[in-house]
């Protein structure tokens, strides 16, 4: 299971593309079959479903790196890029549902609502970070950075995750106990990171 054949990774590829397009088509079904899976209020859903959606792709790519190192699976790296393009993808669907249900395309009201509503600041902030994120996400672009730079641009990953965390968390007005789940993840997959920085630190550390 450490290793995978290319036909396998293949596969496996081709089964997440489908299976991160589920929540898209289950909105889409509601939208156009059947309604009653939207509920009272299908523009707030959507738009709470995929905004749900991105969060957790951006936390199942925030994974990746923790599970590969501790089960040996080398193969998992390879779905890291199409697992961090779904959460770009589902944030571009969470604000595009944003600008059109709550603000019809009125860009003034989405820039005040941007400036005086602090989760809507967060969370687009989150968006214009994830851009370069999305736009250099190829191998391409990766020789043309050179991997130290991309990287380095890469490593913004870290401060999404916490400012979309905390648009969730300020968005929610009574029961937190799911963005407190996020939170604690979100620690959990930062501080992994933190402590195998610290323990490579110590290992290269000259003994005197």
């Amino acid at each position: 299971m450490r290793r995978l054949s290319e036909r396998a990774i293949g596969a496996v590829k081709v089964c997440l593309f489908l299976v991160a397009l589920a929540p898209l088509a289950r909105l889409l079904l509601g939208v156009f079959v059947f309604p009653e899976w939207l509920g009272a209020n299908p523009a707030e859903y959507i738009t709470r479903s995929t905004g749900d959606w991105a969060l957790r792709f951006l936390l199942i790519t925030l994974a990746v790196t923790p599970l590969r190192k501790l089960s040996g699976w080398v193969w998992i790296a390879r779905l890291r890029r199409m697992l961090g393009l779904y959460a770009f993808f589902y944030v571009v669907v969470h604000f595009a549902s944003y600008v059109s249900f709550d603000h019809v395309f009125d860009v003034r009201a989405i820039l005040q609502d941007v400036v005086k509503r602090p989760f809507i600041t967060v969370g687009f902030l989150s968006l214009v970070l994830l851009l370069p994120l999305a736009a250099t996400s190829t191998h391409g672009m990766v020789r043309r950075l050179g991997a130290q730079r991309w990287n380095g641009l890469h490593r913004l990953v870290y401060v999404i995750g916490p400012l979309a965390v905390l648009h969730f968390w300020w968005m929610v007005k009574r029961d937190l106990t799911e963005p407190i789940i996020y939170a604690l993840v979100l620690a959990v997959l930062l501080g992994y990171r933190v402590q195998e920085k610290w323990r490579q630190a110590r290992v290269a550390r000259p003994v005197r």
